[in-house]
This record gives C-alpha cells, sequence and structure tokens, in this order.
C-alpha cells in the first residue's frame, strides 16, 4: 500500500547546498517545505572552496556567524605555479573588494553540508533523510509530487507519495530530474577527470597564506587543486584529459603520484606529509541539462548544470541558484501559476552566470592563451576579471571577453538550459505520434 501525503507547498530533492538553500528561503517566506535526502547526514563530498560571493547567499540563510565560528581554514587568496615550482603573487581578494566577503573559507563538505541542512531544519524545513526519491508524480501534464520510499532503519523503509504545486530537483549530480526527462547535454569539450586523494600534515604557506587555494600547472593544460581543510588535512586533486591520466593504466594511486612528480610545488609540499584515505575519481565534469524547469518542476545546483571546477564556481552556482529558485517558486506559489515560463527569468539569470565562467575555464584551457597577458594589454579588465573570479557575475562582461577573444577562443553559449515552454513541450508530444 502506497501511503499518500499532501500538505506541502514544495518538495525538495536532494539535502546539499542548493536544496538546503532553497528549502530555507522558501520556509523564511512562509511556505512549508519538505526536503527528501537519499543520505544520512554527514556524507562525503568534494567541492571544498568557496568564492568570495557565497557569503551572500550564506548572509541570507543566517549563516555567517556560523561560519566564522567554524574550524574551517579562511581562504584570503588564490596563487598560480607552473611545473617548475615558480608561485605567483597572491591574489588577495581583499585587494579588490572591501567587505568582509573578501574573507571566505575552505570547507570539509561533511561538516559544511551538514551545517546547512540543520540550518534548513531550524528554520522550519521538515527534512527526512535516507529517503529515496523513486519518481515524478505527474497529472494534467505537469508535475505534482513525488514517490519515495525510505532506505534507513529511522525512516523506514515504506513507499509513500508526497503530492506539491512544486517540485525542486536539488539531487546533485545524480541529477535525477535530468535522467527521468533525457535531458543531460554534455559540454563538448570541457570533457576532463580528476583524481584526488587528502594528506595530513602537507606542508602550507606561512601567515594569512596558509589557507590559500593553489592551481599547479601539469603538461598541456592539465593542473592540481591544493586546498587547506581542517584537522591538518590537505586536499590534492589532478585535472586533466583523460587519454592523458590514464594512457599508462587505471591504478588511481599510480597516476596520482605520477602526476605529483612533474610539479616541483605540488611533490616538495605533500612531501611533508602523508597520504591518508582512498583515491578517488569523477569523469566527464561538464553537462548542462535541456530545460532548466517543466510545469511544476525546477532544477538547481548540479542537478541543472556542473562546470569544470578550476575555478572553484561548484557551491557559489549551487547556493546562488537555489535562493533564485527559491524566490521564483515562492512568486509562482503567490499567482498559483506553476507553469515552466515562470522560471524564464531565473534560467536567464543562471546561464548568463555559468557563461561567464565557462568562457573563462575554456580559456583557462586554451594553450595560447594567457591572463598574465590579457591584463597587461588590457589592464582596464582587471576589475572585470576579478569581478568573475570571485564569483560575482550578476554584471556586464562585454569588455572583459571583447578583449578575451583577441587571444583566446571564447566559446559561444549553449543554446540549451531554458524552461520547457508549451511549444517544445507539443512539438515533443507530435513527434511521438
Amino acid at each position: 500500500m502506497i501511503h499518500a501525503e499532501q500538505a506541502y507547498d514544495v518538495v525538495v530533492v536532494g539535502g546539499g547546498p542548493a536544496g538546503s538553500t532553497a528549502a530555507t528561503v522558501l520556509s523564511q517566506q512562509g511556505r512549508r517545505v519538505l526536503l527528501l535526502e537519499k543520505e544520512k547526514f554527514p556524507r562525503y563530498h568534494i567541492g571544498e572552496s568557496l568564492l568570495p560571493f557565497c557569503y551572500f547567499p550564506l548572509a541570507r540563510l543566517g549563516m555567517i556567524e556560523r561560519m566564522k565560528a567554524s574550524a574551517f581554514p579562511r581562504k584570503y587568496a588564490v596563487q598560480f605555479v607552473t611545473m617548475d615550482g615558480r608561485v605567483s603573487a597572491p591574489f588577495y581578494f581583499h585587494h579588490h573588494m572591501q567587505h568582509e566577503a573578501a574573507v571566505t573559507w575552505q570547507v570539509l563538505r561533511s561538516q559544511f553540508d551538514q551545517m546547512l541542512l540543520d540550518n534548513a531544519r531550524e528554520k522550519g524545513v521538515e527534512v527526512r533523510e535516507e529517503t529515496e526519491v523513486l519518481s515524478l508524480l505527474r497529472e494534467g501534464g505537469r508535475v505534482c509530487g513525488v514517490a519515495a520510499r525510505g532506505t534507513g532503519s529511522v525512516s523506514g523503509t515504506a513507499r509513500f507519495e508526497v503530492r506539491a504545486p512544486m517540485t525542486i530537483d536539488a539531487s546533485g549530480r545524480g541529477a535525477f530530474g535530468i535522467k527521468a526527462n533525457d535531458w543531460r547535454r554534455w559540454d563538448p569539450q570541457l570533457n576532463k577527470v580528476a583524481v584526488w586523494t587528502y594528506f595530513r600534515g602537507a606542508l602550507r604557506d606561512p601567515g594569512i597564506d596558509a589557507g590559500s587555494t593553489t592551481v599547479a600547472f601539469l603538461p598541456d593544460r592539465g593542473w592540481f587543486w591544493y586546498i587547506p581543510l581542517p584537522d591538518d588535512m590537505i586536499s590534492v586533486g589532478v585535472v586533466a584529459e583523460r587519454d592523458y591520466l590514464f594512457d599508462a593504466g587505471n591504478d588511481l594511486a599510480q597516476i596520482h603520484c605520477r602526476e605529483v612528480n612533474k610539479n616541483v610545488w605540488i611533490r616538495d609540499h605533500v612531501a611533508q606529509g602523508r597520504q591518508t584515505g582512498e583515491y578517488r575519481v569523477t569523469k566527464e565534469f561538464s553537462y548542462r541539462a535541456m530545460h532548466c524547469a517543466e510545469d511544476g518542476l525546477v532544477l538547481v545546483g548540479d542537478a541543472f548544470a556542473f562546470l569544470d571546477p578550476v575555478f572553484s564556481s561548484g557551491v557559489y552556482l549551487a547556493l546562488r541558484s537555489g535562493e533564485l529558485a527559491a524566490d521564483a517558486v515562492h512568486n509562482a506559489l503567490a499567482d498559483h501559476d506553476f507553469s515552466a515560463e515562470r522560471f524564464a527569468a531565473y534560467s536567464d539569470r543562471m546561464r548568463w552566470e555559468i557563461e561567464a565562467m565557462r568562457k573563462l575555464v575554456y580559456v583557462f584551457y586554451d594553450k595560447s592563451f594567457s591572463f598574465g597577458r590579457l591584463i597587461r594589454a588590457n589592464p582596464e579588465i582587471r576589475g572585470d576579471l576579478t569581478d568573475c573570479l570571485i564569483g560575482n557575475l550578476n554584471k556586464d562582461f562585454e569588455r572583459l571577453f571583447a578583449a578575451v577573444e583577441q587571444q583566446g577562443a571564447v566559446p559561444a553559449p549553449l543554446p540549451h538550459g531554458g524552461p520547457r515552454t508549451k511549444d517544445e513541450k507539443e512539438s515533443a508530444v507530435g513527434g511521438r505520434q
């Protein structure tokens, strides 16, 4: 027997940063929200470095004092390292941004995500962990909720259905809605692979640089991240083309160790520590959903799009999309209009911000491009470039990318990611007849 529940304004699928943010913002606006999370928190997740502009959605959620009280290392800067160990001057955020947001954090995601989920509970969200969403419910041609079941001893194993006017898919790279609708579209060039692990006691730079993110280069535009974390841990990952990383076999430890020895700075820094835990891998980084919404459903965070992590945009885009989608859902509820078209402005805003960062990712991998050369030739765009890199993406970057195009290939915007309009829906139905 399937138990039916129907007393919610919104069902949120997934309790990561995007889902917790969307649920909290809606609850703060007086909406009754049910959040269903497949796993039991705390749980492991990659994506540990925050951009300065994460501050603003976190402030809206009431999270800043908790972040300040945490043991997360403070991140003042990003620096870049050549293969032979030459280090750039640290890129200090406070040189550009006179706001306390200029000091951000390196986070242990198991703790950070737990903090966000606990905050959602405290703000009135009903959270059910160990609860797997099985399918979307549809009535009259629109999504009207989900079917789910408990997977743990606390939640039980009974299957149930929850109906609500709006469903928010925040299921992360599991991409529940994308898979259900066959909406995943891979980025044509950003198909890198990452292999990473952790070191305890590895070397940290002195003073305020102890929490800096380091991007260290490898041949053919491969790169390492080096991210200081709490408890004397460092996250060390290598990103490159699959054929390059796996040309001599599939042993992740051997691959990682081989690449460590190709960058003098990385080699010397990890030599001071001890590798701990497993080696991990993830493939095919970048994708976007064909649509961000259909009637009764909107996608946020990695469930909508994922971008190569070279500039640490993942958590920012999760928080940002969760906040924007929540506001759009709140307005849709107020107007009793749950059509996909309601999310056109949300789509436009998120695609604009993702595309700005995507352009920088593309030129990062362009062997003919140099950020240093770009700034020397165009000093007037330094501020625009900085804004893009710190997450201040709600602005016009036409001047920046006109300059970038003089040195590197800037990709055309991806055409997909808009809401699924009635015309597209009717066309799809007609094509199946």
